[in-house]
């Protein structure tokens, strides 16, 4: 039977239908465009009424909608906590749906973006036949999927896999605050940070990353390919940190795989057999010599594959 997979994000909405194979009949993708709080919830509710109509036709009712989000689903009260969207600091997204659903047999299933990505790779991607994997996710943000013993590991709350948060550098700096020291300099928010302090300490550079009104990480990559010497120590401090981390994961999980993925993973990929070198200093030895560094397979559908195969298992 189809389920609905729905992945949110900061900007956009992501829908497909989902069949039981895995195969997607239908795919759609709707920009927020500045919605807040309960818009948000109007939209989500929308997509799934017109994915529902759209798919009647078929004689093969919907059985199950999953949801991920970007930040942290409680599982025990439904409450959703989602920093990139205004009005989201305490949702009640799956009362907010399961109110508005006309067929109350409906399997609702809602997780958060890290959990739903690693099990999208574990189900169809490049964690299948894992147990133990991990998935990282580099975008906006800095986020982990982590998988032991065949079984998402959530967290007391859910808020397991918050890597941008983990500490990589000393001493403390209040900078650190609001999105972790990983996070800060390693996101794609935070290869811009970090390139515009080597433009701070670098007074006599003249380089082309300086006259960006607007930097992005976009811009810092392709800087890199001309020699540029600001992105060239922004980037590596980056991959410093992702070895670090990897490290990290690899030295407490012993995880079979480490799957990089997230929106800033499409030009980052080059970077794997650098990551690993980093990762070979610090990790237990052992252990890294069991792990496979890789990309992910379904790029940036990994969220929307796990938001399925959750509400597949609930259905």
């Amino acid at each position: 039977m189809p389920v609905i997979a729905l992945d949110l994000g900061g900007t956009k909405l992501a829908a497909a239908v989902f069949d039981e194979a895995g195969g997607i009949s239908l795919k759609r993708s709707y920009a927020l465009s500045g919605r807040e709080g309960k818009e948000v919830g109007e939209l989500i509710k929308e997509v799934i009424r017109t994915l529902q109509y759209e798919t009647a036709h078929d004689r093969m009712p919907i059985t199950g909608v999953g949801i991920c989000v970007p930040g942290i689903s409680n599982s025990n009260t439904g409450m959703v906590w989602a920093p990139n969207i205004p009005g989201w600091e305490e949702y009640p997204l799956k009362e907010d749906i399961l109110g508005a659903l006309k067929n109350k047999n409906l399997k609702l299933m809602v997780d958060n973006d890290r959990a739903c990505s690693v099990l999208g790779e574990k189900w169809k991607g490049a964690a299948q036949h894992c147990d133990h994997a991990v998935f990282i996710a580099v975008g906006t943000g800095i986020g982990a999927g982590i998988i032991i013993n065949g079984s998402v590991l959530q967290g007391t709350h859910g808020i397991a896999g918050a890597t941008g948060w983990m500490a990589l550098n000393r001493p403390y700096e209040e900078k650190y605050k609001s999105c972790g020291c990983f996070e800060y300099y390693a996101s794609g928010e935070g290869i811009v940070r970090s390139a515009r302090e080597f433009i701070d300490k670098e007074k006599d550079y003249q380089g082309i990353l300086k006259k960006y009104h607007q930097l992005t990480a976009k811009d810092v990559f392709s800087a890199l390919g001309t020699g540029d010497i600001i992105a060239q120590q922004a980037i590596g401090k980056a991959i410093e940190l992702w070895g670090m981390a990897t490290a990290n994961f690899i030295s407490i999980f012993n995880p079979e795989k480490i799957i990089f993925g997230g929106g800033l993973f499409g030009p980052a990929a080059q970077f794997l057999s650098d990551i690993r070198k980093e990762a070979e200093k610090w990790a237990q030895p052992v252990a890294m010599m069991q792990v496979e560094l890789v990309s992910s397979l379904l790029e940036s559908d990994a969220a929307l594959y796990g938001a399925a195969f959750q509400a597949m298992a609930a259905s």
